[in-house]
């Protein structure tokens, strides 16, 4: 097993939804049970402040690290020409990104508490993104919300105009102007 190849094992590819999901409630039952009652608040904050972080750090990643830097950019090259092939970026590197990037900061910056609630937050929105991704490919759309996911993901993966950079959101894409929008109708005044 090749834990830095962008192809994997079914068993490698399912690693990262079965160790985020163990951290996830790990974290989350190490902060229900352990929080001191004057963090209860300010973990809150934190793992809300994750939480809308991870919405735009998903548009972010998708956008500037998938689509422009190596190798990243050539894993996610692969998917978008086998979008149904078992390609991700290995746990192993997400997760060290998540704990060098989110986890050591929040902590160098505040406390124990904090720092666990933002990963935590964090770490759930990275897992709700890879089952929103899983599911756009490979899942059937019965509800609303799934197949407008799909016909989002889809026109990702088939406009020559590089856009739709949100899986689980359109909001950072409204908001930056990658939502298919023309340059036309951007700049279009209402009379």
């Amino acid at each position: 097993m090749n834990l830095f190849s962008f192809h994997h094992s079914k068993t490698t590819y399912g690693a990262d939804f079965v160790l985020y999901s163990i951290a996830i409630v790990t974290l989350a039952i190490f902060l229900l049970l352990g929080v001191p009652p004057g963090y209860r608040m300010e973990s809150l904050g934190a793992l809300l402040a994750g939480l809308m972080a991870w919405t735009l750090a998903e548009y972010a990643v998708h956008r500037f690290i998938f689509h422009g830097l190596r190798p990243y950019s050539d894993w996610h090259a692969a998917h978008h020409e086998q979008p149904r092939a078992l390609i991700c970026t290995p746990t192993i590197v997400s997760a060290t990104l998540m704990v060098t990037l989110v986890f050591l900061p929040a902590l160098a910056l505040g406390n124990l508490w904090c720092a666990s609630a933002l990963t935590l937050g964090v770490s759930s929105g990275l897992l709700v993104y890879s089952i929103t991704h899983h599911a756009t490919h490979y899942w059937r759309a019965d509800s609303g919300w799934l197949k407008a996911r799909k016909r989002w993901h889809a026109l990702h993966h088939h406009l020559d105009n590089p856009g739709h950079f949100g899986v689980t959101s359109g909001f950072w894409d409204y908001v930056f102007g990658s939502d298919g929008r023309t340059t036309a109708v951007r700049n279009t005044r209402i009379r």
